[in-house]
């Protein structure tokens, strides 16, 4: 007697493939860019301008998990031993991204308080050219992340645009405090730039942090 045997297939959750490109695309400008920040940081004497950099160096690693997030997820897509399918993948991305966010501002917090205790000379017209040209960066990168609707459905992807935010932010600061230093001899706006800019992103990753924790507890998720 032969068996029948069942061919339906179980596909799960697969990701956009516009999503996934949008992603990708601010992954390589903010990598390249963040080189530029590092190496123009050292060089000028910014505190801010290296915070920003760095800073910039974990946004682009958080987006490469991202990415990691929607290539597994599209693989495991037709995996049946994902019980519950495999949409999961894409919001522990986001957690990781959230947990890289944190570790990031803490280190912003160290910099800036080293910096603030032992004053360091800035060359201030290099450090603004680099700053505006990252603060672009962002407003180019936020562009093209800023989906509103599809945040509602990927938290990866509003991972993604909460760091390119974060990373504008820390741009605008360091603008600031340089613009202060040049022309008001207000050095020490410098370092305060990477507090202020501590205290902002701590917030923005508790909230993700806290989003995407609930979802990978299962946690029932009330409607406002």
């Amino acid at each position: 007697m032969e068996r029948a045997y069942c061919k339906h297939q179980h596909v799960f959750h697969v990701p956009k493939r516009e999503a996934e490109g949008r992603v990708l695309f601010v992954f390589l400008l903010t990598l390249a860019f963040m080189f530029v920040e590092i190496a123009s940081g050292y060089i000028s004497g910014s505190v801010a301008l290296l915070a920003d950099g760095i800073h910039m160096g974990t946004h682009a690693l958080a987006f490469g998990i991202s990415l990691t997030a929607y290539v597994l997820v599209r693989r495991w897509s037709r995996d049946v031993s994902f019980s519950f399918g495999t949409w999961k993948v894409e919001v522990l991305g986001a957690y990781t991204s959230a947990v890289l966010l944190s570790m990031m501002a803490f280190l912003m917090l160290i910099e800036a308080l080293l910096k603030l205790i032992n004053r360091v000379a800035v060359k201030y017209e290099e450090a603004l050219l680099v700053a505006f040209g990252g603060l672009l960066v962002n407003l180019v990168s936020a562009f093209v992340l800023s989906h509103e609707e599809d945040h509602k459905h990927d938290v990866n992807l509003k991972s993604a645009y909460l760091h390119v935010l974060t990373d504008a932010l820390t741009s605008i600061l360091a603008i600031g405090a340089l613009l202060g230093g040049k022309y008001f001899g207000m050095w020490y706006l410098d370092p305060l730039s990477g507090i202020v800019g501590f205290f902002v992103i701590v917030n923005w990753a508790y909230g993700l942090l806290k989003e995407t924790a609930w979802i990978l507890l299962d946690r029932e998720m009330r409607s406002p």
